[in-house]
């Protein structure tokens, strides 16, 4: 049976089923709605606007990539990022939008396929053994909000959610050092589109602290190999850096150091409900220190749990959620549609967990709230936000799941009691 029958085929027996109906239609129904809006409303309002432009500057003004004069909103991500968005400029812009959210629908189909790939290896032995209820975590991801905004927008997040998932999946599946240094490779070109990825790389390292012997081990060569792939497309960006100084400048004024990182808005990140607090009640900051000190904190803590985590063979899948929620606790910019990025990974793990323990239902929970309800704290945030400009409804969610994860991590699986039981004497050995 060649590839075209079985597909039919399983989309036949998948069809039969009422919630994989609904996906369906809902998630034809975004891609129709973002195109109605888009030549009704948003032609000059939307992220793809800027990608399309950035594809042409980088070819006829590439000193000016940063020049934000030039965007409706800033332009941030690595310049290396802007040949992926040179093939639209031979077609019109409006072309260009309907062709990328067609992609962006192949894109989420692929990403469904290999997500059902990577829970059927990682999957617990007490979870179902039919596929019903990944099915209906699969049309779920599909139904959620998230991918509506992210069609409307033009945003590149499902790209960001392949390469996550394809280099967890080669990750998971292979062992070897090619394969690793492969999947390494293929997470370091996600940063190079988009450094939403970035805080995944501490979390590469293969180290873990061995309870009985009371030491520190690290797979010192397979970790270097990773690393060396990871950062193999990240650091070719240096040589753009070093040709056009003035393009590291802006990188850094943009990210970092300039006016936009301090503007009022609506990010659910710690450092930004921060930054708005200060920013309302004029209180004199400095918001790369901010940005620091909340880093310092969330990803210090972050590493530490994954350092002292109990011995699991799947543990790279707890490293990719924590990378993935200390970026967007940190960073300045978390925006509704860069769940889509964490949204797979939760999934992974809420059927790794045990069924029916803490952090599967702390963690299903957050899921389904990103998935429907924190577009609602973004509409409220837009009115309330001259007297109340915090929007704190997904940055609850997120702090919850890095708890439950840091819980879990920490447990001893054997006496079901964690590392600080563990150290205190409460379990003997």
């Amino acid at each position: 049976m060649n590839i075209n029958n079985k597909f039919i085929k399983r989309f036949k027996e998948l069809w039969e089923y009422s919630v994989f109906r609904y996906a369906f239609f809902i998630h034809i129904f975004y891609f129709i709605l973002s195109i109605v809006l888009f030549f009704m409303f948003y032609q000059e309002k939307n992220d793809f606007l800027i990608f399309y432009n950035v594809g042409e500057i980088f070819l006829n003004d590439i000193e000016n990539l940063y020049n934000q004069a030039n965007y409706l909103w800033d332009f941030r991500y690595f310049p290396l990022s802007a040949l992926f968005f040179i093939p639209y400029n031979f077609l019109s812009y409006f072309s260009s939008f309907i062709i990328f959210n067609l992609i962006n629908i192949v894109l989420n189909v692929v990403i469904c396929i290999i997500l059902y790939k990577i829970i059927i290896i990682v999957r617990g032995s007490d979870h179902e053994e039919d596929d019903k209820r990944i099915l209906k975590y699969l049309c779920l991801y599909a139904m959620c909000f998230p991918n509506l905004l992210n069609f409307i927008l033009g945003q590149i997040n499902l790209y960001i959610s392949l390469f996550i998932l394809v280099s967890l999946y080669i990750f998971l599946r292979f062992d070897n050092i090619k394969w690793q240094f492969t999947a390494s490779l293929i997470l370091g070109i996600s940063i190079v589109i988009k450094p939403t990825t970035f805080f995944m790389i501490p979390f590469l390292f293969i180290i873990n602290f061995d309870r009985v012997n009371k030491k520190l081990k690290l797979e010192l060569f397979k970790s270097f190999i990773r690393i060396i792939g990871v950062m193999t497309p990240v650091s070719l960006n240096i040589f753009f850096f070093l040709m056009y100084p003035k393009l590291w400048n802006g990188f850094l004024a943009t990210n970092f150091t300039g006016a936009n990182p301090v503007a009022l808005n609506f990010s659910f990140s710690i450092t930004k409900l921060i930054v708005n607090f200060c920013y309302y009640y004029n209180i004199p900051f400095n918001q790369l220190l901010i940005l620091i000190i909340v880093l310092a904190i969330i990803g210090g803590i972050g590493f530490i749990v994954f350092v002292f985590k109990r011995v699991d063979q799947n543990s790279i899948i707890y490293g990719y959620a924590y990378g993935l929620l200390i970026m967007l606790l940190v960073y300045y910019d978390s925006w509704y549609h860069h769940l889509l990025n964490l949204i797979p990974i939760l999934v992974v793990i809420i059927f790794n967990a045990p069924r029916h323990s803490k952090v599967s239902i702390i963690t299903s929970r957050s899921v389904f709230f990103f998935h429907f309800f924190d577009l609602i704290f973004v509409g409220i945030w837009y009115l309330i936000y001259p007297l109340f400009p915090y929007n704190f409804g997904s940055t609850f969610f997120l702090i919850l799941t890095f708890y439950g994860l840091s819980q879990y991590c920490l447990m001893d699986k054997n006496s079901n009691r964690n590392f600080f039981n563990y150290y205190s004497g409460e379990v003997n050995e």
